[in-house]
């Protein structure tokens, strides 16, 4: 017999169990990163001029860094989850988040270098350093510290923190929110621009993913304030520092020559409105975890 093997469980799956029913989703919506077709792309993208691409660049090498860095901070935390449910999911979140960094490298590859190289230069890099700002270095390092110290101090608050930062502020606030701008400027929405569908349907693709990773993570919180005792004002802190920094990642530069395709404020308002809907959801006793699609809605 396994050592790890519980015989006072009737089956060796509980199919009611959230993390399953979220594995099971995951299973059955499988996607490639490439089989995403991105020859309408590569043909829309010459029609930009040379501050637009720099825009565009900024955005995936932004999204391919935070894919690859949620793949590589998620490891602490497959460590010390118990429960084979909540072990057969965290092994799709795993792939999955894989998958997405497989996705932008793709599209770098296969769209902007081609494009670098017909307007006479050099292979830009999409891990390039001068495309990332201290905001969004510091979230990224602060959520890898709050993984790691799982594999330390494994207590229900820092079990908080944790899910706080990558899934909650990471994936739930910073993701979504810069997926409802990225959708919504390259698709025929902003008729001043190409539309790269391409890119628009690999996004749709990992939001699909994603809503199965915040619901995951917002039903850990909710349990460990409802059942275990942690204090709703550590998720309220945690969380509000953090929006701090996704508001600074999501500022344009300062000398941004060009106007926004869109409005000033609107993709931190976004930001904001998430962050409030998930803590409500999360704290209130009465309220309920939305379905998948419904976590990764980009309106309402």
């Amino acid at each position: 017999m396994p050592t790890r093997y519980d015989a006072d469980r009737p089956r060796q799956l509980n199919e009611t169990e959230r993390s399953y029913r979220y594995y099971r989703n995951a299973v059955e919506r499988h996607w490639d990163p490439h089989e995403v077709d991105l020859a309408a792309d590569r043909e829309a993208i010459t029609e930009l001029d040379d501050m637009a691409l720099e825009q565009l660049k900024v955005s995936l090498a932004k999204f391919g860094a935070g894919e690859q860095s949620v793949t590589e901070d998620l490891s602490p935390l497959a460590v010390v989850l118990d429960g084979i449910e909540d072990q057969l999911f965290i092994t799709t979140q795993l792939y999955e988040e894989a998958k997405h960094t497989d996705f932008f490298d793709r599209y770098w590859r296969t769209v902007i270098h081609p494009e670098d190289e017909a307007r006479g230069r050099d292979r830009s890099s999409p891990v390039d350093p001068r495309w990332f700002d201290v905001d969004y270095n510091e979230l990224f390092d602060r959520n890898e510290a709050a993984m790691s110290r799982l594999l330390t101090d494994d207590s229900p608050d820092n079990r908080a923190r944790a899910y706080c930062h990558y899934h909650l502020v990471i994936e739930g606030i910073l993701a979504q929110t810069g997926y409802y701008g990225l959708t919504k400027v390259w698709s025929p929405e902003i008729s001043q621009l190409p539309d790269l569908p391409g890119l628009v349907e690999g996004i749709t693709l990992i939001r699909q993913d994603e809503g199965r990773h915040v619901g995951f993570g917002m039903a850990k919180l909710r349990k460990l304030v409802l059942e275990q005792g942690v204090d709703p004002a550590l998720l309220s802190e945690t969380v509000t520092e953090l929006v701090a920094l996704v508001r600074g990642t999501l500022a344009p530069p300062e000398d941004q020559p060009t106007e926004p395709v869109l409005e000033e404020n609107e993709l931190t308002e976004y930001a904001v409105r998430k962050h409030t809907e998930r803590m409500q959801q999360i704290t209130d006793a009465s309220a309920e975890i939305p379905e998948v699609d419904q976590l990764t809605a980009l309106e309402g």
